[in-house]
């Protein structure tokens, strides 16, 4: 009875032991994880934090692609390259494919669901907010220092009314006192102005996204339901209706551009209603999603937060948030936006009204298709279209669309912010970090990487280009370079029936012209994905040239 009753407290000593090892180990771990997030919010830059989040975003979804099986063929493996390119071009919402998009079994195109959603730019911008609102750190003004007791005002001698007048030293003290307090107050009220304005525009940024996306996978859902057509192409390829829904809302929200079906958006040209609830979802998750987030601040200044929405729009400098823009500049950036659109649209009508892919559409058809084609060329990528039966010149077009940064804009005034005081925080540090001259004199503008980038892949690809001159001419690998830099998608294809040397072998796919190219040409491909997705890091390069 003794031995029993001395195991059990050696038990339960050991038990508290146990208990209380595990506690440290958690609040020890805690601790290390805490200074490491502290570490990382402090020390590495945002583009740091931007890149490795990409790359380790793409190996996972790599990773996962690779444990699921297609949905074709079971015992069908798609070569590794070619999945971790579709991981890449889903994380960078490109679009370009190297593998028809049928191949993937539902589970597959969740998992590029997911990596289109994180990947978004209004998604990792929300994000960044979160960041910059970790980064918010009170610290009080300095103390005013007062250099000459004659600089204040002496109080009026008041002896007949028997009031005691205070030496000037005391006066002085006291009034340099109430001053650091009014300044020390001021201080405070306006950092806890700042950090609540963050703090809003991270909920409002996140419920924008979360409206839009019910909102498009609830009507698409509907459409499909309705219209027979579209449900029975969905039902012939063996699609379920709610993954092609959220899957097609979430890639046109995030300018990705890619569509579970091998001929994209060719196979729904007719379905104008199906494209007139894309084209808005187009155009409010990329290009204009500024003016529409500074018009839902405007909104909110209505129904409440009306001091923090104020704040937001009357200083978008001091919030430093990439997408939020002064009030003129949002206007013009709406206006540019449907310049850029009308052009493309009536050049595009002058010359391809009586295109073979727009065959057996009637004009509303045609109309809306069009519109949607032109609206996908800045940076979305969908098309009703074979790209490479457009007219040289529309291409052309096309390209300079894909080139502009999103937000490019007409701004030949000064912004409406100027008119307002900036306030000077005590928590921003306004001295930039130096970096070497000569890392800078080194940083080359866009298109300079870009051409670079094209005569890389000229080189790699120089045999094709020599055996095949109609498929890999120098355009069609220019174009291809300059989607996947505006991670666009946009790509002419390949075709069989363009070869001078016939190859029985050739089989037409579905895909990007890069599914064509050598495993060395791809990779190229993905460096230029992954600069194109972190190119707002350096839309300022090349400043020690001078053209003249």
């Amino acid at each position: 009875m003794l031995s029993f009753n001395f195991l059990v407290e050696k038990y339960k000593l050991f038990h508290t032991y146990l208990c209380v090892t595990v506690i440290y180990l958690i609040t020890f771990l805690y601790y290390i994880s805490s200074k490491i997030y502290d570490f990382i919010i402090s020390h590495v830059t945002h583009f740091v934090i931007e890149l490795f989040y990409f790359i380790f975003a793409s190996i996972f979804g790599f990773l996962i692609l690779k444990r699921l099986n297609p949905r074709t063929n079971p015992n069908y493996n798609p070569k590794n390259l070619d999945l971790f390119f579709t991981s890449v071009s889903s994380i960078t919402v490109s679009s370009m494919s190297t593998i028809e998009m049928e191949v993937f079994s539902n589970t597959q195109l969740i998992i590029l669901t997911i990596l289109m959603f994180i990947g978004g730019e209004i998604f990792t911008s929300m994000v960044g907010l979160h960041f910059s609102a970790s980064k918010l750190k009170y610290t009080p003004k300095a103390r005013s220092r007062v250099n000459s007791v004659a600089s204040l005002p002496l109080p009026p001698e008041s002896l007949d009314l028997g009031i005691i007048i205070q030496s000037s030293t005391t006066i002085t003290q006291d009034v340099i006192t109430s001053s650091t307090t009014l300044e020390k107050t001021k201080s405070e009220i306006d950092f806890l102005i700042k950090s609540k304005s963050v703090k809003v525009l991270g909920f409002l940024v996140l419920g924008y996204l979360i409206i839009f996306h019910v909102l498009g996978t609830f009507m698409v859902l509907v459409y499909v339901n309705i219209i027979s057509s579209v449900k029975n192409v969905l039902k012939k390829k063996g699609f379920k209706t709610f993954t092609f829904s959220i899957f097609t809302i979430v890639s046109t929200f995030a300018s990705c551009g890619f569509i579970p079906t091998n001929e994209n958006m060719l196979v729904f040209r007719k379905n104008s209603g199906l494209l007139l609830i894309l084209i808005p979802h187009n155009l409010l998750g990329n290009t204009l999603f500024p003016s529409f987030l500074r018009f839902s601040i405007w909104v909110l200044s209505k129904f409440g937060k009306k001091d923090e929405a104020m704040f937001l729009m009357r200083n978008t400098k001091e919030i430093g948030y990439h997408h939020l823009l002064p009030s003129k500049h949002s206007k013009l950036l709406f206006v540019t936006v449907l310049g850029f659109i009308l052009v493309q649209f009536v050049m595009f009508c002058g010359m391809e009204w009586s295109n073979e892919g727009l065959n057996g559409l009637n004009i509303f058809e045609k109309v809306v298709g069009i519109l949607f084609q032109c609206v996908n060329s800045r940076h979305t990528g969908e098309s009703i279209m074979d790209l490479s039966s457009i007219a040289s010149a529309i291409l052309v077009l096309f390209m300079a669309m894909m080139y502009l940064p999103p937000y490019t804009s007409f701004l030949p005034i000064g912004d409406e912010e100027e008119k307002y005081p900036h306030i000077i925080y005590p928590c921003k540090n306004n001295v930039e970090k130096k970096r070497k001259k000569l890392l800078k004199n080194l940083i080359l503008s866009q298109l300079s990487y870009i051409v670079i980038f094209i005569i890389i892949i000229c080189i790699i690809e120089r045999q094709k280009i020599k055996d095949d001159p109609l498929n890999f001419n120098v355009f069609n690998i220019a174009f291809e370079v300059v989607s996947a830099y505006g991670n666009v998608g946009f790509s002419t294809g390949y075709s069989c029936g363009r070869q001078l040397k016939a190859d029985p072998k050739c089989v037409n796919k579905m895909y990007g012209f890069v599914g064509s190219w050598s495993d060395e040409g791809k990779m190229v491909l993905i460096i230029v994905m992954f600069f194109g997705r972190l190119k707002k890091f350096n839309l300022k390069g090349a400043k020690p040239w001078r053209l003249l």
